[in-house]
């Protein structure tokens, strides 16, 4: 597939995550994630007005379903989400509700393998259970955690290539990617480059990040979307 880039709308407030996705449409951005915090924060209503504000656009509800797996999927595709998150660890039949609440709604099904004991099993044991894409997935307070130990923080990277030659799905690599960590994800065979912390957002706070931000995303979507062409 053709490489997307995906902006993570992890924020608080509803106004602050329609102007931050304004924005990032203007700069090349193909799809929008309602990140968890802004789902907590602001739940269906949050999507439902992302819906509103841009009809045509794909909207990722990054829900992490770990139970309940179809009713939150149905309540996030009738909010107008075209795409669902549920973990792998997450208990199998959770995941095939998932699955079968995307089928009947038609929504696609992003199964993360955040806190896997092994990262490619995870991603393997996803797509067997029907998920549509794979989120290989370093989370937040694991990278900060590590680091804050004196540790080298670990990136998506490191495990990329083996989780992309693993399945047969679309990969998205997440997990505090730098801006040349972000463009360099075609290239590991994970065409989904989903922007967040630090680049989009503020590492320590659900705000967005300060700065050229649409400068900074159209730098990284013209060279994503140059990949390959």
């Amino acid at each position: 597939m053709k490489p997307i880039v995906q902006i993570s709308l992890d924020l608080t407030s509803i106004d602050e995550a329609l102007d931050t996705a304004e924005t990032a449409l203007k700069a090349g951005v193909d799809w929008l994630e309602a990140g968890t915090p802004l789902i907590l924060a602001e739940g269906l209503h949050g999507v439902r007005k992302l819906r509103q504000a841009f009809p045509d656009v794909p909207i990722v509800a990054d829900l992490k379903t770990m139970d309940g797996g179809y009713l939150e999927a149905e309540m996030m595709a009738k909010a107008g989400a075209t795409h669902v998150v549920v973990m792998a660890r997450a208990h199998e039949e959770t995941i095939k509700a998932v699955v079968r609440a995307g089928k009947e709604y038609d929504v696609k099904v992003m199964g993360d393998n955040l806190a896997c004991t092994d990262m490619v099993a995870g991603a393997r044991r996803l797509e067997s259970l029907g998920c549509d894409y794979v989120i290989h997935h370093i989370g937040y307070d694991e990278r900060r955690g590590i680091e804050a130990s004196g540790k080298l923080k670990p990136s998506p990277l490191d495990q990329l290539r083996d989780v992309v030659q693993a399945v047969d799905v679309p990969v998205q690599a997440v997990g505090g990617l730098s801006l040349d960590e972000a463009v360099r994800c075609p290239e590991y065979g994970a065409p989904l480059v989903v922007l967040g912390a630090p680049l989009t957002i503020d590492a320590d706070a659900f705000k967005t990040a300060k700065g050229d931000l649409e400068g900074t995303l159209r730098l990284i979507c013209d060279k994503v979307h140059a990949y390959g062409a």
